[in-house]
């Protein structure tokens, strides 16, 4: 029993202690990274076109770039993976072993592709159903590697402060969907006519852009309580560069981008060792093409993707220097599945569809679209006509983070930027899960490659329900 005569010094003492843990400014903030490799075998399928094939060469190693963060209430865990994109069900499976062995709940794990076209595939045997199959090997051992990254993550948890930061670099970045001249857009594959090409080259044919761009490179910096560098978590709205070998394995201009920055940094042979990682903004109509001049070849294989690397690398490097780090921020997050209705071919597609599969799907080596879709649309015939689509938004501090499991047009993007309590804010497309490109309505009415059935299998309303779950989310945390 407390002498009475102490009583009023232990109250104070628990006043005192109550205060402190109310106070961010006695909280510790813990990080940590980590990378799992994630590199397929010579011989894996490689995704990305129409046509697969096999691997003949692994030009760089693929990676699931780690960061954990825990302020001492909340941990959170955002994993960015080099793969053209990956099933719920792959990714789902990765949520069930971290929860299983780390104890961070679904909600809190964010985890998206960078949607390299030179990676193997995530998406299973039949990536355009909508119903879960047996996972191939390859989708187990990325689950599994995204989990090991975690773990090692929470292993390499240190005091750590925080800041962030937005660069510019709109020298890389252009819309791909083009307005043409009347009559030379192509029917599409389903006998209709588009009012907008992708990728339309370079010709007297064309007149405008159909939408915007972002340039921004949002960055969220992580360091030691010394000031070394830990992490660097940044974002930016290129779809990817393309610019690999034949048959190469490589994870494109984002890992090249991670490693100029790390250089930049001086952040080599670090240990533990330091992590960047580049996830993809809202790119889904945005290329590194400018089509309203004639094309320049730029070298040799790659040289492409070192130039664009280094540009966004230098921009982001410059804007770091600039950054105010804290040594507590708020986490919070939220993850809800969204009902939306599914895409489905109607039965005169349908039988359409059947009598174009009996032709050759390739013509002179190249595939014959119409066929192509065909293949795509029957695929879809039998899917609900509902799906349960993940959306997830988080928070780091003053930073607003949304995640959508799709090609996400920039305009949706935009939005979210402008609509989001939190500034900065960015999304990770391609993220939980792939349902094919997420065009606005206004561009569904465009027509386009991206909004074709087969390429896009969300309501044409699917984007504006999502803006508003975002950002009915991102409100409920701030």
């Amino acid at each position: 029993m407390i002498p009475m005569k102490l009583l009023p010094l232990v109250s104070l003492l628990l006043i005192s202690v109550a205060a402190q843990a109310a106070d961010p400014k006695s909280q510790r903030l813990l990080a940590g990274a980590a990378m799992s490799n994630i590199t397929p075998e010579i011989g894996a399928i490689i995704v990305g076109g129409f046509n697969p094939f096999p691997a003949t060469h692994i030009h760089d190693e693929l990676h699931a770039r780690c960061l954990v963060l825990d302020n001492g209430e909340k941990r959170i865990a955002i994993v960015v993976c080099d793969s053209l994109g990956a099933s719920r069900q792959m990714y789902d499976e990765a949520a069930r072993l971290v929860q299983a062995e780390t104890g961070i709940p679904r909600e809190r794990l964010l985890m998206s592709a960078t949607h390299t076209h030179s990676a193997a595939r995530g998406f299973g045997v039949n990536g355009y159903s909508t119903k879960p199959g047996e996972m191939e090997d390859y989708q187990r051992f990325v689950a599994r590697r995204i989990a090991d990254g975690v773990r090692r993550a929470i292993n390499n948890l240190a005091p750590a402060r925080i800041g962030w930061a937005v660069a510019s670099e709109p020298r890389h970045v252009f819309n791909r969907r083009w307005f043409k001249k009347d009559g030379t857009i192509p029917p599409n594959p389903f006998g209709g006519q588009d009012q907008v090409k992708m990728n339309p080259g370079h010709s007297a044919d064309l007149i405008r852009p159909a939408g915007p761009i972002d340039p921004e490179v949002c960055l969220v910096s992580v360091q030691s309580r010394e000031g070394k560098p830990l992490a660097v978590m940044a974002n930016y709205s290129l779809h990817y560069v393309g610019d690999v070998g034949a048959g190469h394995i490589s994870a494109d201009y984002f890992a090249v981008f991670c490693d100029r920055l790390q250089q930049l940094l001086g952040a080599d042979r670090q240990d533990p060792a330091f992590v960047a990682m580049l996830s993809n903004g809202t790119s889904g109509n945005i290329n590194n093409n400018d089509f309203s001049k004639p094309y320049q070849a730029t070298g040799p294989k790659y040289s492409r993707i070192r130039k664009v690397a280094h540009d966004v690398a230098q921009v982001s490097f410059e804007a770091l220097q600039g950054v105010t780090y804290q040594d507590w921020v708020p986490l919070d997050a939220r993850f809800r599945d969204l009902k939306l209705g599914a895409r489905r071919p109607t039965p005169e597609l349908v039988k359409r569809a059947e009598e174009l599969v009996k032709k050759p799907r390739l013509v002179n080596g190249r595939p014959d679209l119409d066929v192509a879709y065909a293949e795509r649309a029957l695929r879809l015939r039998d899917a609900g006509p509902v799906l349960d689509i993940p959306v997830q938004a988080l928070r780091i501090g003053g930073v607003g983070i949304a995640a959508i499991p799709c090609e996400t047009f920039v305009e949706t993007g935009l939005e979210l930027k402008a609509g989001s309590p939190f500034k900065p804010s960015f999304t990770h497309s391609i993220a939980n899960g792939y349902y094919g490109y997420l065009p606005t309505p206004e561009h569904h009415k465009l027509g386009g490659y991206e909004t074709w059935l087969g390429t896009n299998r969300l309501e044409e309303q699917a984007s504006v329900k999502i803006t508003d779950a975002l950002l009915a989310m991102w409100n409920e945390m701030r």
